[in-house]
């Protein structure tokens, strides 16, 4: 079969030939018609995710849309090792897939289900989001910050504090649902003082996209907020703006803020399925959309260098 194949860590994924995967006991195989090409795609190509194992040559490709042997269409997630979703046939524990509606296109599937997940399992299994709450999405102009609001808002946030450095992507989230934008490029004394206002007024929820220097800044600015503030549950999901913060103790201990993470291995894959079934069943009725760009799988070296805001999916033709 013809596949993505990422022969050693950090080298570009190239369409070649390799052996189709048999299922295992418990496993189907599932027939690849889209794969999304997302930043943790790449991460575990290049080796440095938490979630790889290290062996080399792989498939690339963590999640997809396809059919079974019985022709359902599904979303599949996490494939069994080394076999990847950016192959024209793919292996997958049977648990670990979710039927899609009928008026969901595969590549619209495809495209929303990654970044989609990360704030719906983020504020549904981690800061377990009420109806009514506030929401601030920390990186809320990327394509999972603008599904972030979108979403925030589907599940119920009464209010949505959206940051961002580009202006006009700004702009765009504000249509998209944010009630209020905080500029992160503004002076640092002036982002400091803006964010903790927001956290006075309170702040429920936080999803954060970037880490680094921001994160360090809401940080401490929820604290300062005070003890009339509500208790916040900040929820990291990734990290844009660097790997590492520097957090002064007493930030955690003079609040009442609940630090935690969201992603593989925090949140269980039987959970994640469970929730992109209902992310799925939700992308018509809430209208949820991002900027898709469908490529043939043959095309993938070429996919894999782009560079911009649109979501590439990969096409089988099947």
């Amino acid at each position: 079969m013809k596949a993505a194949i990422v022969s050693a860590p950090g080298q570009t994924p190239h369409f070649g030939d390799i052996e189709a995967p048999e299922p295992q006991a418990g496993e189907v195989a599932v027939t690849v018609s889209a794969a999304a090409l997302s930043q943790v795609v790449r991460s575990r190509a290049s080796g440095t995710h938490y979630s790889t194992t290290g062996r080399f040559p792989i498939i690339a490709g963590l999640d997809g849309v396809g059919r079974l042997a019985d022709g359902q269409r599904v979303y599949f997630l996490l494939p069994r090792a080394p076999y990847g979703s950016m192959a024209e046939r793919s292996v997958v524990a049977a648990a670990q897939v979710v039927p899609l509606p009928d008026d969901l296109d595969d590549v619209v599937a495809a495209a929303i289900a990654n970044p989609g997940l990360s704030s719906w399992a983020a504020y549904a299994e981690r800061a377990r989001l009420r109806p009514g709450e506030t929401v601030l999405v920390n990186g809320a102009t990327g394509t999972a910050g603008r599904l972030a609001v979108q979403i925030a808002k589907h599940l119920g946030a009464a209010r949505v504090i959206a940051t961002g450095r580009d202006a006009a992507a700004l702009d765009v989230v504000t249509e998209l649902g944010a009630d209020a934008i905080v500029r992160l490029d503004q002076d640092p004394a002036d982002l400091a003082a803006a964010v903790e206002r927001h956290f006075a007024a309170g702040v429920d929820v936080v999803v954060d996209y970037l880490w680094g220097r921001s994160a360090e800044t809401l940080l401490v600015a929820a604290a300062r907020a005070g003890a009339e503030a509500v208790p916040i549950r900040f929820v990291q999901i990734g990290s844009a703006s660097g790997p590492d913060i520097t957090l002064p103790s007493p930030v955690l201990r003079s609040s009442a803020i609940e630090l935690m993470g969201s992603g593989l291995g925090s949140v269980p894959a039987e959970a994640m399925l469970r929730v992109a079934g209902d992310l799925l069943r939700a992308v018509t009725p809430a209208k949820l959309g991002i900027d898709t760009l469908a490529m043939p799988l043959a095309d993938v070296e070429h996919a894999w260098a782009s560079e911009g805001r649109r979501r590439i999916v990969l096409t089988t033709g099947a």
